[in-house]
């Protein structure tokens, strides 16, 4: 494995322990109730410390594939939950809401970064590095 492969999946975990802290300290320490789509990108996100973290210890850049994809559908969701929020839609129109409002905004620093923000810019540097670590993996077996 390469240094450059290497320390991209470093990166890849460091962002996804960032991102799962993150979450923990807004909803334990902060007060914050997740709502439904917060829980499904949770659900997500905090697999890849662990997946990620075995993937350094093992030295397989394989688990990239895994990372990927589920930081890909992580990122729909995230995605998918921040347009709720910035475009205003009434909460009965709101696919997978469930007791707490999913188009709430706990933070919104700035006008912009809301909690949906943060994990999506997670998501998508996890996505992209894990298909720059694929694509580094199969130019080195090629």
């Amino acid at each position: 494995m390469s240094k450059k492969i290497e320390n991209s999946l470093l990166f890849t975990w460091v962002v996804a322990l960032v991102a799962t802290l993150g979450s923990l300290y807004f909803s334990e320490i902060e007060g914050f109730e997740p709502c439904a789509l917060c829980w499904y990108q949770r659900i997500f996100m905090y697999p890849l410390v662990i997946l990620i973290g075995v993937g350094i210890i093992r030295k397989d850049t394989g688990v990239a594939i895994y990372s990927a994809i589920l930081s890909g559908i992580g990122m729909v969701i995230a995605i998918y939950h921040y347009s709720i929020q910035k475009l205003q839609v009434n909460d009965d129109d709101i696919l997978g809401c469930g007791l707490v409002s999913c188009s709430g905004e706990y933070i919104n620093w700035f006008g912009f970064i809301t909690i949906p923000f943060l994990a999506g810019i997670a998501f998508i540097l996890i996505f992209s590095t894990s298909l720059y670590i694929i694509k580094k993996r199969k130019e080195e077996v090629a």
